[in-house]
């Protein structure tokens, strides 16, 4: 049925005139409802202007005047209602404002149905409802302003009203819809703003005027009642970044100060073991009593501030990053000529092994062991302690050094859990584990050798069983057994082959360890020795005197390792050869005589042979496993990501790495440099700071 062309005054007058009366209904102040038939004109006289054909075709201009109609209504009623009021009476008021705005959202999206089905999705527009929704921010400001007010008023004390603020909030929410941009921007942003004005301020006063322990406690009662004021009236996504903030006004002033403070305590006992070092004219590097005490001392101020922590309930990663920064110092070295991780290292090696210095019970060795897992578990290097740590932990465990294997383990497994993994004790572990595999099969040796008397290897001997891959590679030597060892190399390997016939055996002569019994003119002295020395000096068992050329034949050890063997028992400070002529060089034009007057205070000494380290080696080795862990990461990383600058490239491979150690961008560039060469990477053309990840 057609009807007559709608004018735009004409229309907009007669809509206008039932909207009026929609708001006086909702607001209260109409006595005659708005009924069906009232309803049935306004939704008409829209529908017809929206259908009519152009240039009369309104559904534009009367979707722009639904949006202007309900921010007019917001302008000469929401605000001086809410202008009136004050504090819980105009947030009382705002909900109240709220609910009836929804019921004129509603009900006029009703009766603009038509744009709703057809207009908006052809344009791809905001809904209007949301449209409606969303004018109602305009109050926000107002309802913001009041609603802080209470919230400061709850933290000085004072009972508010809990429920109220949830439902303002909860409003506040639900305008921003599924985005919840609305509680975002005008609540979350400002109240964590506000926050931390609030507790700055807080926070100098408190320092000029508290103690240490009524501040902590006061910090924590701050952020217990920041916690509750989320749980009750906040939306949950808040707490993180709250608490957050919290912490950071309250505790970042304090951290700074007690970093400083203990920064001066470390550096106070560095510079006492630096200036002794100085002094001591024997003082050759190598740790010594001084470093001992050093290291103990560290040890027991961590633990003292630690302790601290935990007494004051304050777990706070803040306090935990400046105790971590104060001790740099001691990491970052050199510390009396050593790196703070070697001499750590060497202060577990005094303690575990049985000729160490310090002699402590089971119980206080496991206490010192348990600060030293908590001390390294601060560390930004732990995989340069752990070098260190497995270097020394090799002799302990080939030349039986260590004075309790359980003390080892318990020490490897507090390790595990306090780097929160196994990447880095893993072969520890394992090594151990060797160790307890030679001390199980001792006694089935014993039994194969009692069960099979055609076998005598003829001298008491232990073998230790390494793992290939888990210990470091070490050089084989092709020396001719004496044979007596090589009784001993056949014994057992027959028990071996009754255990596994998918192994081999491969011996590795240079760590074996051997006690002879020397008859010098004086007295007889057990000596102590390496598997290479001890087939040298049994060679004088027959001769007293023998030339270079003669020992080289004997033996068939090369040149380099010969010169090595001979220099240890010639020179130093036990000479249990003499070298003719008697010069520091060792050439093959030389012969070599056992020292027969040789005396010694001591029935049994141990004759020092070449270390199984060097510092040097021990960097590089460490400097090479970081390059192929920033390789994997930054693989990782652009394989996931594909594109990132170099910034982004270098914060995700800290957060990846800094659990071992933190990577410097120097190195990091290097190996991006690697990587591109290797056809991995390409840089963008245009920004060569932006990398691709190469497929």
């Amino acid at each position: 049925m057609k009807h007559s062309l709608i004018e735009w005054d004409e229309g907009w007058n007669s809509i206008q005139k039932r909207m009026n009366k929609l708001n006086r209904v909702i607001e209260g102040l109409s006595e005659t409802p708005f009924d069906a038939e009232d309803f049935m004109m306004l939704y008409t006289t829209i529908y017809n202007m929206c259908t009519q054909p152009p240039p009369h075709d309104y559904c534009q201009r009367l979707y722009d005047k639904y949006k202007e109609t309900i921010e007019q209504h917001i302008t000469l009623k929401g605000w001086p209602s809410l202008a009136e009021k004050h504090e819980e009476f105009m947030l009382q008021e705002f909900v109240k404002s709220w609910e009836r705005h929804k019921v004129r959202v509603r009900r006029m999206s009703h009766c603009f149905f038509f744009l709703a089905r057809h207009f908006i999705p052809s344009r791809s527009l905001t809904n209007l409802e949301e449209v409606g929704l969303n004018c109602f921010r305009e109050l926000n400001l107002r309802a913001r302003v009041a609603a802080f007010s209470l919230i400061d008023r709850e933290r000085k004390g004072e009972r508010i009203d809990r429920g109220l603020l949830k439902n303002v909030m909860g409003i506040i929410v639900e305008i921003g819809t599924k985005k919840m941009d609305a509680y975002k921007e005008d609540i979350e942003a400002h109240l964590i703003k506000s926050t931390g004005e609030y507790y700055s301020r807080k926070a100098s006063s408190w320092i000029a005027e508290e103690s240490y322990m009524d501040y902590m406690v006061k910090a924590e009662l701050c952020l217990r009642r920041e916690r509750n004021i989320v749980s009750h009236y906040l939306h949950s996504s808040s707490e993180k970044k709250l608490v957050e903030k919290v912490e950071h006004e309250l505790f970042e002033p304090l951290a700074n100060a007690f970093k400083q403070k203990v920064s001066l305590e470390v550096k106070a006992l560095v510079q006492q073991a630096t200036d002794e070092a100085s002094s001591n004219q024997d003082f050759n590097g190598a740790y010594g009593m001084q470093e001992h005490v050093l290291v103990r001392n560290i040890l027991e101020l961590h633990t003292k501030y630690l302790a601290f922590f935990s007494d004051c309930l304050i777990k706070n990663y803040i306090f935990h990053r400046a105790l971590r920064d104060a001790f740099d110092l001691f990491w970052n070295g050199p510390v009396a000529g050593s790196l703070g991780a070697e001499l750590l290292a060497a202060f577990c090696d005094n303690l575990l092994k049985n000729d160490g210095n310090e002699k402590l019970s089971d119980e206080a060795a496991e206490d010192t062991l348990e600060k030293v897992a908590k001390l390294v578990s601060y560390m930004r290097s732990k995989d340069l302690f752990i070098e260190f740590y497995k270097k020394r932990l090799i002799p302990r465990l080939l030349f039986d050094r260590s004075s309790n294997l359980e003390h080892e383990k318990s020490f490897v497994t507090n390790l595990k859990q306090k780097l929160g993994g196994t990447f880095l004790t893993s072969r520890i572990d394992k090594m151990v584990e060797d160790m307890k595999w030679t001390q199980d099969n001792k006694t089935s040796f014993s039994e194969y050798l009692h069960s099979n008397p055609n076998v005598n290897p003829g001298l008491d001997f232990t073998v230790t069983v390494l793992t290939t891959g888990l210990w470091p590679s070490y050089k084989p030597f092709n020396l001719n057994l004496p044979a007596e060892m090589k009784n001993c190399v056949e014994a057992f390997e027959g028990f071996y082959e009754t255990k596994t016939k998918c192994r081999k055996l491969n011996w590795i002569n240079s760590l074996g360890t051997c006690c002879i019994n020397s008859n010098f003119e004086s007295k007889t002295i057990e000596l102590v020795v390496s598997s290479c020395q001890a087939a040298l000096l049994l060679l004088f068992s027959d001769a007293d005197r023998l030339s270079y050329s003669e020992i080289f034949t004997q033996l068939n050890l090369d040149h380099d390792d010969l010169v090595q063997t001979l220099y240890s028992l010639s020179y130093g400070k036990y000479k249990i050869l003499l070298k003719e002529p008697n010069t520091k060089n060792i050439s093959p034009n030389d012969s070599f005589e056992f020292n027969s007057k040789f005396t010694g205070r001591m029935k049994r000494i141990k004759i020092p042979h070449l270390p199984l380290y060097e510092k040097k080696e021990v960097i590089k080795e460490v400097e090479k496993d970081r390059r192929y862990a920033i390789d994997a990461a930054i693989t990782r990383i652009m394989k996931k990501q594909k594109v990132l600058d170099l910034q982004q490239l270098f914060v995700e491979c800290v957060e990846k790495l800094g659990h071992i150690f933190k990577p410097d961008i120097k190195t990091l560039k290097q190996r991006i440099e690697n990587l591109i060469d290797r056809d991995y990477l390409e840089r963008d053309k245009e920004n060569h700071n932006i990398f691709k990840y190469l497929v």
